[in-house]
């Protein structure tokens, strides 16, 4: 029996088919192509003489999804169209000429007057366009993760996807936490440019790590400093325990390893009700805090001794184990009328820390 005999369609739909812009083909019982109208050769570059007869799988298209599985091979939806389901699905054909091709793809069952499936059809267009824009869209994303904190980040995004959505301040309470290398400008001064650079992205690597697992947000980078932001104070004291043992031991042996001199860091950390908000001109602007916690959090970092943690009396409060911290001295801040007390930490028992390893 010839193809015509098994071919579902009619002379009369197979015209108005050819008129269509979207590539159209027709598949029997036997998985053969019967039909194969003048949209899906503009888009294949296979003509209907090419491709009418043919088992459908055989070696000219082969379908792949997203991730390269050869679907003709397994998971083919055309069959599941013989089996009387309906799909849609992003597919990648080869094109004739060898390169792949992505393709929003329809496919469904057809039935003859009793209700029977004879065959199945697969409606596509190719959307390398729509493609293109979304690896745009990928690239974009992935550019400005590196060069804005987590929650400007998102804001952003949210701002992108509601024509409505504004940027607002708030009045929260938040962890601060400050951190730098003691006495960089002198090691910076030591070493060239690039292996500056060199040691500051692994430092920064392993701090932006550390602090994520931890589930604070980087708020920028300073030079050698970093100021994050946290929204649970037992997270901040987790991170700055995590940053100095094992983070530093980790990060000093690797310097090592590529012939850079060894880091100390302090770390400085302050709680309290302070303004988030987006914050600059109208040609650019920053999703930031601001306020008086952040100052004192960056005061407090600027007396640490090297390789220690220090922290306000007002963090010191929103701890659930406080005793485990040890009273250091008062200090007196510019603008403030009374000494503020700093603790320390140094093995503090923490409830929703990592504790990952490295």
């Amino acid at each position: 029996m010839s193809v015509e005999e098994h071919n579902p369609i009619s002379g009369e739909t197979k015209k108005w088919l050819d008129l269509l812009y979207e590539g159209i083909y027709v598949v029997n019982r036997e998985k053969i192509i019967v039909y194969w109208n003048k949209g899906a050769e503009h888009i294949t570059g296979y003509n209907p003489e090419e491709m009418t007869g043919k088992q459908c799988g055989e070696d000219t298209m082969n379908h792949q999804d997203y991730f390269g599985h050869n679907l003709c091979r397994e998971g083919c939806p055309l069959e599941k169209a013989l089996k009387g389901q309906t799909t849609e699905s992003k597919l990648f054909p080869k094109h004739k000429k060898g390169h792949r091709i992505p393709i929003a793809a329809f496919m469904t069952p057809l039935k003859n007057e009793e209700g029977a499936i004879i065959g199945a059809i697969e409606i596509f267009r190719e959307v390398s366009a729509e493609e293109e824009i979304r690896h745009l869209k990928e690239k974009y994303k992935k550019a400005i993760r590196q060069y804005v904190s987590e929650t400007t980040y998102k804001q952003v995004i949210r701002s992108l996807n509601q024509e409505s959505y504004t940027f607002v301040g708030h009045n929260r309470d938040l962890t601060i936490l400050f951190m730098d290398i003691v006495g960089f400008t002198g090691l910076s001064e030591k070493l060239e440019p690039e292996k500056v650079v060199e040691m500051l992205n692994a430092y920064f690597s392993l701090t932006s790590l550390i602090i994520q697992q931890n589930q604070g947000d980087i708020d920028k980078f300073l030079g050698d400093g970093v100021m994050a932001v946290f929204e649970n104070a037992e997270h901040a004291i987790q991170a700055a325990i995590d940053m100095i043992n094992p983070g530093l031991k980790k990060l000093n042996h690797n310097l090592r390893a590529i012939e850079l001199p060894e880091i100390n860091i302090r770390i400085g950390i302050n709680s309290g009700n302070l303004i988030q908000g987006n914050i600059g001109s109208e040609e650019r602007k920053d999703w930031t805090v601001v306020g008086d916690v952040v100052n004192t959090a960056y005061r407090i970092e600027e007396s640490a001794e090297p390789d220690t943690i220090r922290i306000s009396e007002d963090t010191l409060k929103r701890l659930k184990n406080p005793e485990q911290c040890v009273f250091v001295k008062k200090m007196t801040l510019k603008g403030k009328s009374n000494p503020i007390k700093v603790y320390t930490i140094a093995s503090y028992k923490t409830t929703g820390g990592s504790h990952k390893t490295l």
